[in-house]
């Protein structure tokens, strides 16, 4: 268990966020209301719900917007949320996954696609991309919770599979059955995590020059600014030479 954290360039959902904190607290609700109608309305009985809930308090969520999420699950209103998952290919022959809830497939499939099209991508069937990937739980602490060494010997406790650690923070991945056991032990030993969640981690990753990575950015921004949009999850890596290039 070892290793330096690339993944912030593979899961594209920071820097923009506090732009758009609207569009984000839209999605949060919408994750947090899918939880709580497909299993029990309290957290302690439904782990998707309570790691939804974690994750809106991690982005400062207020309370009674997550209650009102909450609340929306059994009030009997006609949105029926459902789980897509769209795969196709980004510039420089990069790997995109994208998760969605909607109540509308052809709304959200017109609009991935329109995004993939108009910015140098492809979409794909399902399947087409996911092989390259691995479904697995992912748990994320900011350098406050310590040290590489302290991370470390709490991941292993917690059961946890591998860690990845930078000056941005920790990454650390699990099972993804494993996921719920794994974050609870850690909050014990470190306190509340910044994000955690299911992810596709790339088996194999892309490096992207100037260009394809500017193109790259573009559509990640237009799948992102979609309210059906969840999370968009991606094979890529941008150096920080490029990045820097790319203001």
């Amino acid at each position: 268990m070892a290793g330096h954290s690339k993944f912030k360039n593979i899961m594209h959902r920071k820097g923009a966020q506090d732009k758009k904190r609207s569009n984000l607290f839209s999605k949060l609700s919408r994750e947090i209301t899918v939880a709580a109608k497909m299993g029990a309305p309290d957290p302690d009985m439904n782990p998707r719900l309570r790691l939804a809930i974690n994750n809106a308090k991690a982005q400062s969520m207020p309370k009674d917007n997550i209650q009102r999420a909450i609340d929306k699950a059994s009030g009997g209103d006609d949105e029926n949320y459902e789980e897509v998952r769209y795969e196709g290919y980004g510039p420089g022959g990069s790997a995109i996954i994208v998760e969605a809830l909607t109540d509308n497939r052809n709304r959200t499939a017109t609009a991935v696609r329109t995004a993939f099209s108009k910015n140098g991508g492809n979409l794909g069937t399902e399947g087409s991309v996911a092989h390259g990937f691995e479904r697995l739980g992912y748990i994320e602490y900011g350098p406050e919770a310590g040290d590489e060494d302290t991370v470390l010997e709490a991941a292993m406790e917690a059961g946890a599979d591998d860690i990845e650690s930078s000056e941005d923070g920790h990454v650390i991945w699990t099972a993804a059955e494993d996921l719920h056991g794994v974050s609870s032990s850690l909050e014990t030993a470190l306190g509340e995590a910044k994000d955690v969640k299911l992810a596709w981690k790339p088996n194999l990753t892309v490096e992207l020059d100037e260009k394809n990575a500017g193109t790259l950015l573009k559509l990640i921004d237009a799948l992102d600014d979609d309210d059906d949009v969840q999370t968009v999850w991606g094979n890529y890596e941008i150096s920080d030479e490029v990045m820097e290039k790319l203001g």
